[in-house]
């Protein structure tokens, strides 16, 4: 078994061609409302953290309500935390009994998520933590995170960390084997020393590949978000992972390997700054925002997985879905633009972003321009035809006696006088889709 550039870019090929999902973060945690790594934050012990256990009861859940959200907003995958940090499973696992089974709800959460999100036609991705700060034999005295990490009760304590890793290793082969064909197995995540081998890596990456040959794993078997791993070397080990996965930020030249080639990857952003329900944290990103931080995922090769916390209940809140919604608006008129694109050989133009499918280029004009458009990098020869996308209409090549004094600049024309200055159709992303002429097109 070997693993390349090659193999794992026909492995990803749906996954870039979809470049939008959504991530849900979501289990006992989001009842105390303060984030998925509230046991650490806090310190809080097994005991202190039961009452959430016995409590979690999500009557609203509906899987389908998610599915339905996350395709209406032009998203092509949706990713769900199978099992976060602290150890608790929304799925029915036979290798422990701290499982949403044995909690007030009584049901595999998991099973119903996979089947409502096919249901709709996406891809179906499940996330799954390495660490377990539930499990016995998980470093505690002295770990980077754990909750016990300052406890000077676990100090001298034994632990049997080869016990941890096959208690680990079956939970992941019964998600592997028991909800069908997965499409994403998101792994989380490699801190310190606990990296590669640590996981039993090639062990545990050959045992997915054989129940599940096609799923395309993240890099973080190997590294964290700080890092990318070997899929950016000349030697990209057996679990190095198909693509990066880079947290709340975006590569400011997407990500290449050694050679200069790119390499899959994805963004994964919050909406505001939690992944998991926090009713108190207000500081939600303009969907403006997130609508162009995907434009530029998408212009430099790359994915954007967008978060969403549903409440304790299982219940999407009201400004995540006025975000998704947002998102549908735009992506309903827009989304030809993104689907299949990537980054196109071009310089960066000054008013937003150039993205690239086959013999088409989208403009994604973010700033209001005054006057003609310039369309850097594209020559007047070369197009065959221009249009907004959002409503077919006729964009022009200038002939403006504005530009006559920029010679080699090819200008694109929206609106009647070519020196007037005519308001962009879209306040969010106005994209002018650019027909290039073929090499059966007449000159």
């Amino acid at each position: 078994m070997e693993n390349t550039l090659e193999i794992i870019n026909q492995r990803t090929e749906w996954f870039r061609e979809a470049r939008f999902g959504m991530f849900i973060h979501w289990g006992l945690y989001s009842i105390l409302g303060k984030g998925e790594w509230i046991r650490s934050h806090q310190k809080l012990s097994i005991e202190d953290y039961q009452p959430y256990f016995e409590a979690f009861n999500p009557t609203k859940y509906n899987p389908r309500d998610w599915a339905k959200a996350a395709k209406c907003a032009g998203m092509k995958y949706v990713v769900l935390t199978a099992k976060h940090h602290d150890g608790f499973c929304l799925f029915d696992s036979a290798f422990t009994e701290y499982k949403s089974t044995n909690t007030p709800i009584g049901r595999d959460l998991v099973k119903e998520f996979v089947e409502a999100v096919r249901e709709e036609g996406l891809k179906v991705g499940l996330y799954f933590s390495l660490i377990d700060w539930y499990h016995k034999d998980f470093p505690k005295f002295g770990d980077l995170n754990h909750p016990m990490r300052d406890n000077s009760a676990f100090k001298d304590e034994v632990i049997d960390f080869d016990n941890y890793l096959t208690f680990m290793h079956n939970q992941v082969e019964e998600i592997v084997t028991k909800y069908g064909k997965l499409d994403i197995l998101w792994f989380d995540y490699s801190y310190e020393e606990m990296f590669g081998e640590k996981w039993r890596a090639t062990e545990l990456i050959k045992m997915v590949r054989k129940h599940q040959p096609d799923v395309i794993v993240d890099n973080r078997l190997e590294t964290s978000g700080e890092g990318f791993g070997s899929i950016v070397t000349d030697h990209i080990n057996l679990y190095s992972g198909d693509f990066v996965s880079p947290e709340q930020i975006v590569p400011h030249e997407g990500i290449r390997n050694y050679k200069g080639e790119f390499i899959p990857w994805e963004l994964c952003l919050t909406m505001n700054n939690n992944w998991a329900y926090n009713p108190t944290d207000t500081l939600y990103k303009p969907s403006k925002v997130l609508i162009r931080k995907l434009v530029e995922c998408v212009s430099k090769n790359g994915n954007m997985i967008l978060n969403v916390g549903p409440d304790a209940l299982g219940v999407i809140n009201e400004e995540s879905m006025s975000i998704l919604d947002d998102f549908s608006s735009w992506m309903n008129k827009n989304s030809e633009s993104i689907y299949g694109n990537g980054y196109a050989e071009l310089p960066k133009p000054e008013w937003g972003y150039y993205t690239q499918k086959g013999n088409v280029i989208y403009a994604h004009v973010l700033e209001q321009p005054i006057g003609p458009l310039a369309l850097i990098g594209l020559s007047e020869d070369n197009i065959k035809r221009m249009s907004f996308v959002h409503d077919g209409s006729e964009v022009k090549i200038s002939k403006s006696w504005t530009t006559n004094a920029y010679e080699g600049i090819c200008f694109a024309q929206y609106g009647e006088v070519p020196h007037f200055t005519y308001p962009l159709p879209c306040s969010v992303d106005s994209v002018i889709k650019i027909e290039l002429r073929g090499t059966d097109d007449e000159n």
